[in-house]
């Protein structure tokens, strides 16, 4: 029975013991340098309407390998993706940020 209660009770102290996380007072995560996305340039589509054909000229203008749209209030991930352009777009579905990442 000692056994039984000794093997419940390493994988809990095991959990115990880790050190917490540590948080970050800013969410942006770091530029990248030499990454694949560019924003240099995408400010004019900055207004424009969100859809497939805009978002395609986007995503060959800044060189990423996928496209993210963030349309207002939508929940995003905050994992940093040198490779990912994000767009987010107003009630109106304008453009209004081009963000790589």
């Amino acid at each position: 029975m000692r056994t039984l209660i000794a093997l419940a009770i390493v994988p809990l102290a095991a959990c115990a013991s880790a050190p917490p996380a540590k948080q970050d007072s800013d969410p942006t995560p770091p530029a990248m340098a030499d990454g694949p996305c560019r924003t240099e340039g995408l400010d004019r589509f900055i207004g424009q309407q969100a859809d497939e054909a805009t978002g395609a000229a986007m995503l060959k203008a800044s060189g990423a390998r996928t496209l993210r749209w963030g349309g207002p209030g939508m929940a995003m991930t905050m994992d940093f993706r040198p490779d990912r352009l994000t767009v987010s777009y107003d009630e109106a579905k304008r453009i209004t940020e081009a963000r790589c990442g």
